[in-house]
């Protein structure tokens, strides 16, 4: 039988490596979710233009299209009809500056919704790999890719959903401004609305996230694993399977466009909630009335009814034009900050 002193030296050892072990999890917390918030930055920064574009139309209630005004045979006037015609609206009314309409709150939900993704996608990885190390969570079970994305973008999305909430208001209020700025926005939404206003749309939102973020991380890790595995074939030692940055940029690519094709009528519904009751000019359409929407599937059932099922692809071009190199930005910045973070702090 063990001793009472040998028994006492092993709680001692197993406290020194607990101990030793915590400071490389802060650590790596820390590294996880600085990269994630540049990469976020730096993403959204570069991707703002056609942010702004996709939300005008998602917001517009008047088909976006010429062709659709023909085929139902409205002669009314839309605001917006095409990706070439909005982009010129917008620069002639609003100026070079009405593409980043929006861009600080963007940045302030977007920094720690990175942020806090990133660093809960780490963990939970390492959680369900039994190991911190990436090299290890590629090769988890595609089904435990998709749940983490999962979990992450609902954590990161409840941190900072007023942010993006904000931000939607004030991309697609247009000219004359409802609220010149992000503080009267705030305050005008909490006078009338209260907290549950900063928190419209939460529920279509969580909804969108969970395959969203899901199929994002999901497909991400799965392109990742497919063409670590086509360089290891390819190597002349048959060992070599890390990938370029350009091979990180087109599988973030491609995981940004697939996630976003298949949510986007959720982030239409989302959008939709998000400016309900807000007066804009006539100019720039019809605006969505408080009591538009009882619910998520009341408002998709509305929204097909009254716009047809294209309704719910409003602002897919500029969308998936700005999710796939958004996408891919964000992951290869990400990588990159993580490397440089990483030297920094070992």
């Amino acid at each position: 039988m063990r001793s009472r002193a040998d028994k006492v030296e092993g709680v001692r050892v197993l406290l020194r490596v607990r101990l030793m072990e915590e400071p490389s999890k802060l650590k790596r917390a820390l590294i996880d979710a600085t990269a994630g918030a540049l990469s976020g930055a730096v993403s959204r920064t570069v991707t703002s233009p056609l942010d702004v574009i996709k939300i005008r139309f998602q917001v517009q209630l008047e088909p976006t299209t010429s062709w659709a005004l023909l085929q139902r045979n409205l002669h009314g006037p839309s605001k917006y009809t095409g990706m070439l015609q909005a982009t010129k609206d917008i620069l002639r009314e609003e100026g070079l500056q009405g593409f980043w309409r929006g861009n600080v709150p963007a940045l302030l939900m977007v920094m720690p919704y990175t942020s806090i993704q990133f660093a809960v996608l780490h963990r939970f990885k390492s959680y369900m790999a039994g190991s911190s190390k990436t090299e290890d969570h590629i090769r988890l079970n595609p089904y435990l890719s998709y749940i983490s994305g999962a979990v992450a973008g609902c954590a990161a999305t409840i941190g900072s959903y007023p942010f993006d909430l904000i931000r939607t208001i004030l991309a697609s209020q247009g000219e004359p401004k409802v609220y010149p700025n992000m503080r009267s926005a705030f305050v005008g939404i909490w006078r009338t609305r209260g907290l549950r206003g900063l928190y419209n749309g939460l529920s279509p939102t969580l909804v969108e996230i969970i395959p969203y973020a899901g199929l994002q991380f999901g497909t991400y890790d799965t392109f990742k694993r497919w063409t670590s595995a086509w360089n290891q074939r390819r190597s002349k030692s048959g060992t070599d399977s890390s990938l370029s940055s350009f091979q990180l940029f087109i599988c973030g690519l491609a995981a940004g466009t697939c996630a976003k094709v298949v949510c986007h009528p959720l982030d239409v519904v989302k959008k939709r909630f998000q400016v309900k009751g807000l007066d804009r000019h006539p100019r720039y359409g019809a605006r969505v009335e408080h009591q538009a929407y009882r619910n998520m599937f009341d408002a998709l059932y509305q929204i097909v009814q009254a716009e047809g099922f294209a309704g719910l692809y409003k602002g897919i071009v500029p969308s998936v034009v700005k999710a796939a190199p958004a996408g891919a930005v964000t992951f290869v910045t990400y990588e990159y900050f993580s490397v440089i973070l990483e030297s920094m702090l070992n």
